[in-house]
């Protein structure tokens, strides 16, 4: 018998299905990493063609770059797996994201803020679903903790 979303395998109980909102809040954290490095690789592209003002500043800024969108793919990665401490990850991302796509809103560049603010907005609600909590904060047998 194979394993579907109605019928889990033997052994394996309802909860340990991973509900759709979990997939869309992964999916959306897959986006914004891909983002976060298309980001970083303009700013290198940018960086190779001018001078900057701080050297030290633009490499950390690249670093930083780099090491958010490679924290937010284990985020990702993780929140599929239905490990417990992602939402709170999760969470405060996207609260940043929030606090960055409101004034850029304010500044009147809609399309940007738009493109920050859905997302974001439609991760922080999935967040707080009951079958999200359900599925990473379930207990069993397995302590999986990282």
């Amino acid at each position: 018998m194979t394993e579907t979303p109605d019928h889990p395998a033997p052994g394996s109980s309802a909860s340990d299905t991973r509900p759709v909102a979990a997939t869309i809040i992964a999916a959306i954290l897959l986006l914004e990493a891909l983002g976060l490095f298309a980001a970083a690789g303009w700013y290198l592209y940018g960086l190779l063609n001018s001078t900057p003002t701080s050297l030290g500043g633009a490499i950390f800024t690249m670093v930083f770059l780099l090491v958010l969108a490679l924290w937010l793919l284990v985020v990702c990665y993780k929140l599929a797996g239905g490990y417990r401490w992602t939402r709170s990850a999760a969470l405060v991302f996207q609260l940043f994201v929030v606090v960055i796509a409101v004034p850029t809103l304010s500044a009147g560049i809609i399309s940007v803020g738009l493109t920050l603010l859905v997302p974001a907005a439609a991760v922080l609600l999935l967040l707080f679903t009951k079958p999200v909590v359900a599925y990473t904060s379930r207990t069993s047998d397995s302590a999986r903790i990282l």
